[in-house]
């Protein structure tokens, strides 16, 4: 793949989720120093984002600062930055309590977060909107005849 795109966008991971075992997801491969997750398909990557955002609200993380502040730290980004950049995209303070389970929330988040990540014109509202809404397949039981 052209290595103009954006390493988010060429691992199917527009918020550069560092690879921790996510289902479905796979270290980097075809870069000197992988640490990032590839997901096999882009909506993959959009739900292990809204999976991780929802674990940082479960652990009481629910303002853009608190939440950048855990997701791009000082010592790897320009934290305050991003989330001046971030309060900016959504409309709100860096400390506004957000509902993550909103989905227009949760909606703004994702696409201020991969366009921090990967530049803007990578991830459109709805590839975020259709990722969002598909859920996981569920097995159906065999039935014996």
């Amino acid at each position: 793949m052209n290595a103009l795109i954006p390493r988010g966008i060429r691992n199917n991971n527009p918020g550069n989720l560092n690879y921790a075992g996510q289902p479905g997801a796979h270290l980097e491969t075809g870069v000197a120093s992988p640490r990032f997750a590839a997901f096999s398909t882009m909506a993959d990557g959009i739900r292990a984002l809204r999976d991780q955002l929802l674990r940082y609200a479960e652990r009481g993380l629910i303002t853009v600062r608190a939440i950048i502040s855990v997701y791009a730290p000082p010592s790897e980004n320009p934290t305050g930055a991003y989330v001046y950049a971030l309060c900016s995209h959504m409309g709100v303070q860096s400390d506004t309590v957000l509902d993550l389970r909103d989905p227009a929330t949760m909606q703004g988040l994702i696409a201020g977060i991969t366009t921090m990540e990967n530049g803007p014109g990578h991830i459109s509202l709805a590839q975020i909107d259709q990722a969002l809404q598909t859920t996981p397949a569920v097995p159906h039981p065999v039935s014996e005849a």
